[in-house]
C-alpha cells in the first residue's frame, strides 16, 4: 500500500497495515500513535494559553481579597500575577495601606512572592 493511500484509510477511518522496517506489520493504532508523538504543537499552545489562565485567576483572587478590606480602595492597584509572582502597582491615600496591601497579597494562596510598587497619592498642592 502506498503512503497516499495508507493515509487516505487513516483519514477514512479505515484499518492499515504499517510496515515498520523489520518488516512486522503494525495496526493503523501504532501508526496513529506515533504520529500523534510527533507533533507536541498544540499542547505547548494550550500549555500557554492555561498559564495566562491561571496568571489572571490569581490576580483576579488577589482582588478579590482586597475588595475585602473596605480601607483599602483597589481602584488605583494593578495586580500583575506571573507563575505565582504577583506585581502591586498603582497608589493608596496612606502609607499603612501598602503595608496592608502586600502582606494581603502574600496570603492568598498561589502567591509566591509579591513585589510591592505602591505609592501614597498625595493630595493636590502639596
Amino acid at each position: 500500500m502506498s503512503v497516499a493511500a495508507s493515509v487516505a484509510a487513516l483519514l477514512a477511518g479505515g484499518a492499515v497495515g504499517v510496515r515498520a522496517q523489520g518488516g512486522e506489520t503494525a495496526g493503523a493504532s501504532a501508526a496513529v500513535s506515533s504520529a500523534a508523538q510527533a507533533a507536541p504543537a498544540a499542547p505547548a499552545a494550550s500549555t500557554a494559553r492555561e498559564v495566562r489562565k491561571a496568571n489572571r485567576a490569581l490576580s483576579r483572587k488577589v482582588y478579590a481579597a482586597l475588595a475585602k478590606h473596605k480601607e483599602i480602595d483597589a481602584g488605583n492597584i494593578s495586580i500583575v500575577a506571573r507563575d505565582g509572582a504577583v506585581t502591586l502597582n498603582g497608589t493608596v491615600e496612606e502609607q499603612s495601606q501598602i503595608d496592608t496591601v502586600a502582606t494581603v497579597a502574600k496570603a492568598v494562596p498561589g502567591v509566591k512572592s509579591v513585589t510591592n510598587k505602591l505609592t501614597v497619592l498625595k493630595p493636590l498642592g502639596q
